[in-house]
């Protein structure tokens, strides 16, 4: 039974997409690319739902838009409505009566209408400046009620339109990050090493000079898994982690506590500078899967000013490659 019905929704969908108008759906855009407004989504139930959905789908990808319920329309809220707006009518059966009680007041406000309905002989259709008739052979329900293909239909082409909008905004991976801050994306192109790196007291840092036996307290405190060797300008000298401890313990018994730390330190290790995106800090990190780096100096011309942890970028929210 299910097997049947993915296929009969499958054919409904096909259907729509060997149907749908072209010339009408690049008017539709073009007139949406030109809209010195905002683009107003309106619908009534699963309509409404699918409508507030695109508002939130254009607004996110570069277009002014939002959702407004007709009931509140009616009640208030179009005084928002301005004539450089283009109010977007979403209804099947292009008969729904809030809609069509909004459409006069709407038009009196001088925006433009457009309606997308799966009815052209409906009201809605023939009183929108711009109709575009979004087919449909019926709802997959087995009673041709619940609405099933028509939200279907209604949210694919709107995405279409959202990202033609796209395209033709030449919208860019950063602006969309941008409206994105809290995402993945929006994350991996904005968030720097010095937002998250530790400063000041935090530096597990040494001198080269110092024995390792002296140094185990910090290195254990800091709990960053390294000490960081400077000079008296705190200019880096080299890096010692727990790695090295572990190797010089294996090699030399207790015999290196005795010894300073340049003895063990890596003299050339890999830094990054506050301005460095943490994900590209992470990378860097990962770059060689067998000798994975958890932590690195952060360095600002010579001098070292920070260190960021790998466990800080993960715990931000950037997973790793």
């Amino acid at each position: 039974m299910v097997l049947t019905l993915f296929e009969t929704q499958q054919r409904y969908i096909n259907a729509f997409f060997h149907q749908i108008d072209l010339e009408k759906t690049n008017l539709l855009i073009d007139l949406f690319y030109t809209c010195q407004g905002a683009i107003i989504f309106t619908g009534v139930g699963k309509s409404g739902i699918i409508a507030n959905k695109l508002a939130m789908t254009m607004l996110s990808t570069g277009t002014k838009a939002y959702f407004l319920s007709p009931i509140n329309a009616l009640h208030g809220d179009i005084g928002i409505v301005t004539e450089k707006d283009i109010f977007v009518f979403l209804s099947k059966t292009g008969e729904t009566q809030e809609l069509m009680d909004l459409l006069p007041y709407a038009r009196k406000k001088g925006a433009r209408i457009v309606s997308l309905t799966s009815n052209p002989k409906s009201r809605l259709a023939q009183k929108a400046d711009l109709f575009v008739h979004l087919p449909m052979e019926k709802e997959l329900c087995p009673y041709n009620l619940a609405p099933t293909t028509s939200t279907a239909i209604q949210l694919i082409f709107g995405d279409i339109v959202a990202v033609a909008l796209m395209q033709k905004k030449n919208f860019s991976r950063v602006e969309f990050a941008k409206n994105h801050p809290g995402g993945m994306l929006g994350k991996k192109i904005t968030l720097q090493v010095k937002d998250l790196m530790l400063t000041g007291d935090a530096i597990p840092f040494c001198h080269s000079h110092q024995k390792i036996m002296d140094l185990l307290p910090t290195l254990s405190h800091k709990k960053c898994g390294a000490l960081i060797v400077i000079d008296r300008e705190e200019t880096l000298e080299g890096i010692f982690t727990d790695g090295d401890l572990r190797r010089a313990i294996e090699k030399e018994a207790d015999l290196f506590l005795h010894n300073p730390v340049c003895h063990y330190m890596s003299s050339h290790p890999k830094t990054v500078s506050p301005e460095c995106l943490a994900w590209d800090a992470l990378q860097l990190m990962e770059q060689n899967p067998q000798k994975l780096i958890t932590l690195l100096p952060v360095v600002e011309g010579k001098k070292v000013i920070g260190v960021i942890r790998m466990h800080d970028i993960l715990q931000a929210g950037l997973s790793g490659s």
